[in-house]
């Protein structure tokens, strides 16, 4: 495995980070233990959740599942450098507004936080992130909330996710005046397909030093490279999409094949090769999809590569404004 900096700071992660939202509503615990135990062993210490991961029905629920991992001892906890998130509803808005609403607040942040907490059986959490943006607080109550929580040691970082451009830099302006190191990463929409974030976001958070984590960089298993999924599969729930795309997709399926890899090893050597990302969330339903993700952080896409895969999925042109001005 190959390591670098979360951001500006001393942190090392793992260049591959471990998604976890499928453990528990599709990946059973058993299961989920066989991933995060060969993660481990493959030197994967980058590992991320999020408090409402589970479902309507049981939210908290793959915290939980990983909390019951670290509880098995080995050293899984000391290996792991944890990253969860708060912003979601995690309860009833009729019982409690505060919780059961999606936002951020100095209360929120606090309930969330140990609750996180006690579902991972922990005492701390390396990356707290903010999963959304939310408009609607001031910078000062929020970065009070978090400096409260790392002055306890319950976090060690702090992150965000879903940010714009702009969100990011007024973040990084208001913890400079405070004399904070504000937010070292930024959980982002990044893919062959979704190549938006190059006009804003991404320059933005290298400029701030700011580390990109990509969420979803195979879009939703549609990069994958299986262009006849089994009825039902996550992938033929997209199938209008799939159809629509098709020209692309087989373009791309002809090139991967004559590199000699797979579609899916090629999207995340893509994201990779930016170098604003951290790291990309692969998140594995099975023990063998993680095992087939092992190879992509060896795997190193030249100019020619890069140009003709640029040519099957053009981005927006550059960064903004020169993407679309003079």
């Amino acid at each position: 495995m190959k390591y670098t900096s979360l951001g500006r700071t001393g942190l090392k992660v793992s260049r591959l980070c471990l998604g976890t939202m499928n453990f528990g509503p599709t990946t059973d615990e058993k299961e989920a233990f066989k991933i995060m135990d060969a993660a481990i062993d493959a030197g994967v210490n980058f590992f991320d959740t999020a408090n409402v991961y589970g479902g309507v029905e049981h939210r908290g629920w793959t915290e939980e599942i990983i909390g019951r991992w670290f509880a098995q001892g080995g050293g899984r906890r000391e290996k792991v450098v944890l990253a969860t998130k708060v912003y979601g509803a995690m309860s009833d808005p009729a019982v409690d507004p505060n919780e059961g609403a999606p936002g951020l607040s100095a209360y929120k942040i606090r309930r969330h936080l140990d609750d996180s907490l006690r579902r991972l059986g922990t005492d701390h959490i390396e990356l707290y992130q903010m999963h959304h943006v939310d408009r609607n607080v001031t910078w000062e109550e929020l970065w009070n909330a978090f400096e409260v929580a790392q002055k306890q040691g319950k976090i060690g970082y702090v992150g965000s996710s879903n940010f714009a451009g702009r969100d990011l830099v007024k973040a990084q302006y208001e913890a400079k005046t405070r004399g904070a190191l504000g937010l070292v990463s930024e959980q982002h929409k990044y893919s062959l397909l979704c190549r938006l974030p190059e006009l804003e976001v991404l320059p933005a958070a290298e400029e701030l030093g700011i580390g990109v984590i990509p969420w979803s960089p195979l879009d939703g298993g549609i990069l994958g490279g299986n262009l006849n999924p089994q009825p039902g599969s996550r992938t033929a729930r997209q199938g209008e999409r799939v159809e629509k795309l098709r020209p692309q997709l087989e373009r791309f399926s002809k090139l991967c094949n004559e590199l000699g890899e797979s579609e899916a090893t090629v999207a995340l050597a893509w994201t990779l090769a930016h170098p604003a990302v951290t790291a990309p969330i692969i998140g594995p339903r099975t023990l063998q999809q993680f095992e087939e993700s092992l190879r992509v952080v060896d795997v190193e896409l030249n100019e020619e590569t890069l140009k003709a895969i640029d040519e099957i999925f053009p981005g927006p042109g550059g960064e903004a404004p020169k993407a679309y001005a003079w």
